[in-house]
């Protein structure tokens, strides 16, 4: 039989698929609410304010509550537990999302904006999920487990863009305005998803990785460079949660900016709701979708070599964008395909390279602090995305984006060229001689 302890070996802990098969469920669920703040929160504040130069504040506000929910579920987690953590942030979503709906039948812009703050935090439960599916994953399959909790969300993620005319005919009946009855499928898929977890993640990942954790470095008694990130009370490789970091908030600001305003441009264009729901139904597709590909490829190919195509992915959809003309659906669709693409490259390297740095007593609090960063970064995106709509154009915003991304690729090429001798080498990868 298989100890349930060896989990630097390639192995699992028997408890890591059941434990995947409820993060699952409950992304499923989710997923449908993560998508109705990108598909039509832009539309429903232009709608409510009058103004595309404020579109991009709704994706600001949840972003920035994404990153009070990330603080505040890390905290959670690192006293409590995940399953605690994860269950409150979607509860929290639920609410915020009911707030949306209420304040849309009131035409409340303040109610709206109070709301979306708080609907961040389901939006932030959504991403911290793959932390959890992470924590008890032995370092050679870590991408893989982190990109299964991702690959879940596509389902819910997909389909939601895609009931934007049916939810809103539901609304329409309740007397609601339309472009709040994403919100109430939010309502149910935060809801759904809060219940879940917290009756079904059973044993908490967190808790167990730091009891297996303790219990070998009682058993061993000594580290090695290989199984370090797994010990109790190791440091923190400083260096590489920097990068891993960095990865992940250059990526999110980049596809906020550019997603926010892709339906408000695509409106002003001539497209109606339903073709902007198609192409971020698609866009959030390739965000998600390609998840288990990128988690080989990550644990074979190496963190860093797919962090660096992230950039290169990013900065083509920005490129693409900004020379594809506005009335085409198919190349707009391409455009955000690639940026969803791209974004999930960062986000799966990224994710591995920050858990693969730090040990399990230490990573609830430090990858909530790492969410916090990416949503303010994707606060920063979406809130300055109307502006420079506003000031330069589309095109603008998708080749300011395109540059960004690009400084993803010098740093990662200094990272290859000093590597951490702790670093987990890639499944493939041949043996390297010790230094001395």
């Amino acid at each position: 039989m298989r100890d349930r302890n060896d989990v630097t070996a390639g192995h699992e802990v028997p408890e890591q698929r059941r434990i995947l098969s409820v993060l699952v469920f409950s992304q499923i669920l989710s997923g449908a609410g993560l998508a109705a703040g990108i598909t039509v929160g832009a539309l429903l504040a232009e709608e409510m304010l009058g103004s595309t130069g404020l579109a991009g504040v709704p994706s600001a506000l949840f972003t920035a509550g994404a990153a009070l929910g990330a603080l505040g579920i890390g905290q959670i987690c690192r006293r409590y537990g995940r399953r605690p953590g994860l269950a409150l942030g979607y509860a929290v979503g639920a609410l915020g999302s009911l707030g949306v709906v209420v304040a849309a039948a009131l035409g409340s812009a303040l109610l709206l904006f109070a709301s979306l703050l708080v609907y961040g935090a389901g939006t932030a439960t959504n991403l911290m999920a793959r932390y959890a599916g992470a924590d008890l994953a032995s370092p050679e399959r870590r991408g893989r487990a982190v990109s299964t909790v991702l690959f879940a969300t596509t389902l819910g993620a997909v389909v939601g863009p895609n009931l934007v005319t049916w939810t809103g005919e539901v609304a329409h009946s309740w007397g609601i305005p339309r472009l709040a009855g994403p919100f109430l499928l939010a309502v149910a898929a935060f809801g759904s998803a809060a219940v879940a977890l917290a009756a079904l993640l059973r044993p908490d990942p967190l808790r167990l990785a730091e009891k297996l954790a303790a219990t070998r470095a009682t058993e061993t008694g000594e580290r090695t460079a290989e199984d370090t990130g797994d010990q109790p009370d190791a440091p923190p490789r400083r260096r590489e949660v920097v990068i891993g970091t960095t990865v992940m908030i250059l990526t999110q600001l980049v596809m906020i900016a550019v997603m926010t305003m892709t339906p408000v441009h695509m409106q002003a264009h001539g497209h109606d709701t339903q073709a902007a729901g198609l192409v971020i139904a698609l866009h959030v597709g390739a965000m998600f979708l390609p998840s288990p590909l990128t988690g080989l490829l990550v644990d074979r190919v190496g963190r860093l070599w797919i962090a660096g195509a992230s950039g290169l992915t990013l900065a083509a959809a920005g490129i693409l964008a900004a020379v594809a003309p506005p009335h085409s659906v198919p190349a707009l669709a391409t455009a955000l395909v690639l940026l969803g693409l791209g974004w999930n490259f960062g986000l799966v390297s990224g994710t591995a390279i920050v858990t693969d740095a730090l040990p399990p007593a230490r990573r609830a609090s430090a990858q909530g602090l790492v969410d916090v960063g990416i949503a303010l970064a994707g606060a920063a995106g979406g809130m300055s995305s109307g502006l420079v709509v506003v000031l330069g154009g589309y095109p603008t915003l998708a080749l300011a984006g395109a540059v960004l991304a690009l400084a993803v690729v010098p740093m990662v090429a200094w990272a290859v060229r000093r590597p951490s001798h702790t670093e987990p080498a890639p499944a493939t990868s041949p043996a390297e001689p010790e230094p001395e």
